[in-house]
């Protein structure tokens, strides 16, 4: 707008409603107030703190995009543990790189993966606040700590033996929730969610279709189904175990489903019968990946089977496949390569 004296004034501003009407009113009453006060600041609407955001953020963002119970159950922890206690009374605004640094020394005792997932948590609430215009950018910049190599831990060939034969003389739902692990690939929640109806015992193989997280039942974790073919052993430990007290593989006798804790005990007896290091449940997939890739499988099958969403995820794996680092070099031994045509000089 242009005032009387002839100063020209813009400004770019969010309004505070949201219909169109509601907003041409909003900006016909500052023009009357910079008409009527010059070119005096008006103050627009304050950012909310991130305490007043945090409902918003869980409500119309988590849930509203359906995200996994597990994820939300997530942020929500991220949130009140340790973000509303560090920011919970400052503004979206107000919260800077300096206090991203702060949380970070608060936090030095936290695995570097446990401080990414809080911060990734934070990101993705202020870049919501953007896109929602509750504030005009970022107030900040949220670098994530470099997460070290880790060693995933698996059982070799010759203590899987052991943990299959133990957990085979502990009873079958032990016994097949080891072989469901270390042969099929499965994590805790998908054998928990895994139906008789998933078992194609004339196909031999599995669909992986489900996933179960403290009751809710929510697909896999790479969001589509997967197929996996049954070793002879698993095939028959599922015949020998088939039941009409429930639709669910894994059960109690009155037929109520395992939980997580009653799958880690299963596995944790096998492990101290077969006299092994407690590595848990997740250490079977880990079993899975790793000896399909010390056997010589191919990344892309592996990945496949273990229904990993990205390749990169299986590659972590490949470093034990000698057959793949064997054919690799033997690529410069093909007839016309440069090895195979190089002769050394005599001296």
């Amino acid at each position: 707008m242009r005032l009387p004296d002839g100063t020209k004034i813009r400004e770019r501003r969010v309004a505070p409603v949201s219909s169109k009407t509601a907003a041409l009113r909003w900006g016909a009453a500052l023009e009357l107030e910079l008409l009527r006060d010059g070119t005096k600041k008006v103050e627009g609407p304050k950012a909310p703190t991130l305490a007043q955001f945090a409902p918003r953020f869980i409500n119309g963002y988590a849930r509203a995009n359906r995200l996994k119970p597990s994820g939300i159950a997530n942020k929500e922890s991220h949130l009140s543990n340790h973000l509303l206690p560090a920011f919970g009374k400052k503004r979206l605004d107000e919260i800077g790189s300096e206090e991203i640094a702060d949380l970070k020394r608060r936090l030095a005792k936290a695995a570097p993966a446990t401080v990414n997932n809080i911060l990734s948590t934070l990101s993705k609430l202020l870049k919501v606040a953007v896109e929602w215009g509750v504030i005009d950018k970022m107030p900040c910049t949220i670098k994530l700590l470099h997460r070290p190599h880790v060693e995933m831990r698996f059982h070799d060939f010759h203590e899987y033996e052991r943990l299959v034969k133990a957990a085979a003389e502990i009873d079958r739902q032990a016994y097949i929730a080891v072989l469901l692990g270390g042969e099929a690939g499965l994590r805790c929640g998908e054998m928990m969610g895994l139906e008789w109806t998933d078992v194609a015992f004339e196909r031999k193989r599995l669909r992986v279709a489900r996933s179960v997280w403290k009751g809710h039942v929510t697909e896999p974790k790479s969001g589509r189904p997967r197929f996996v073919p049954m070793t002879s052993r698993l095939a028959a430990a599922l015949a020998a175990h088939r039941h009409l007290r429930s639709k669910r593989v894994l059960c109690r006798p009155t037929g109520k489903a395992l939980n997580q804790q009653e799958v880690q005990r299963l596995v944790r007896r096998a492990e101290r019968l077969a006299n092994l290091d407690h590595i848990g449940v997740h250490a079977l997939r880990h079993t899975f990946c790793s000896h399909l890739a010390m056997r010589g499988a191919p990344a892309k099958a592996i990945q496949d089977l273990a229904g990993h969403s990205e390749l990169i995820t299986t590659q972590r794996y490949m470093h034990f496949s000698p057959a793949a680092l064997e054919s690799a070099i033997r690529l410069l031994e093909e007839r016309g390569g440069i090895l195979a045509s190089f002769h050394p000089r005599k001296s």
